[in-house]
């Protein structure tokens, strides 16, 4: 009869305590942090949450690293205004005493914007994330109005016809159906706030591939001067 003392560790070492809470952090970074690609930014934090002092549940039977969950994956080298991260506690702990010990360790490049205490219970955070908000900005030599009227071409299109390149080979995609909305501040700088699509069968939607199809309304190459992922949109948000 297996040890109900034990949780999969070594014979004799106490079972891991039980998750008590779950914390959500909203956080920012600026455009050229020290950890750029996922792999970066999952290490970096599981690191600073591991140097907090927090009760942090583990995986792998309280064995494993720390029990961090993402939103949705940040591209490399892009800013970000409100990530979502969520982490488990095995004790409750209030919300002054777990923002005091996140701001001591923040990794380099990143700031605590907010934090909640959110549903134990409540379903993953990356299968609620639906939608992300990116505010695209671009050189004052592009003309507003006719931008405006390139947005308002690709929300009233049927179909947005693209292309993006799959390892070595190219593949054709609607971006259409992962536009959600577009809207064209005059600036300056003329700016393009889109919001798109994550959807699990038919990719996310790419703030590039938005610029790109801007680009092929207006006939021309558009480049941007910066893009700012603004917020995750969860699905409870949309109901």
């Amino acid at each position: 009869m297996p040890d109900p003392t034990t949780s999969g560790g070594p014979p004799g070492i106490p079972a891991a305590p039980e998750p008590r809470q779950r914390w959500r952090l909203v956080v920012a970074r600026g455009v050229d942090p020290a950890a750029a690609t996922q792999r970066d930014v999952a290490d970096a934090w599981s690191g600073a949450v591991e140097s907090t002092g927090l009760p942090v549940a583990r995986a792998d039977a309280g064995w494993g690293r720390p029990r961090i969950s993402f939103g949705a994956p940040l591209p490399a080298r892009m800013a970000a205004e409100a990530e979502l991260i969520d982490i488990v506690l095995t004790e409750r702990w209030p919300a002054w005493r777990v923002r005091e010990a996140i701001l001591g360790a923040v990794p380099t490049g990143w700031r605590l914007v907010d934090l909640h205490d959110v549903w134990l219970a409540g379903p993953p955070l990356a299968g609620q994330v639906v939608a992300a908000d990116y505010r695209i900005a671009f050189p004052d030599t592009v003309d507003p109005p006719s931008l405006g009227r390139a947005a308002r071409g690709l929300l009233d299109a049927a179909n947005i016809p693209l292309e993006r390149t799959k390892g070595a080979a190219v593949v054709r995609y609607d971006l259409r159906p992962l536009l959600v909305d577009l809207e064209i501040r005059a600036g300056p700088p003329p700016t393009a706030v889109a919001r798109t699509r994550f959807h699990p069968e038919l990719g996310t939607g790419r703030p590039e591939a938005v610029i790109e199809a801007l680009g092929d309304s207006l006939g021309t190459r558009l480049e941007a001067t910066s893009i700012v992922r603004e917020r995750l949109v969860l699905r409870s948000e949309l109901v």
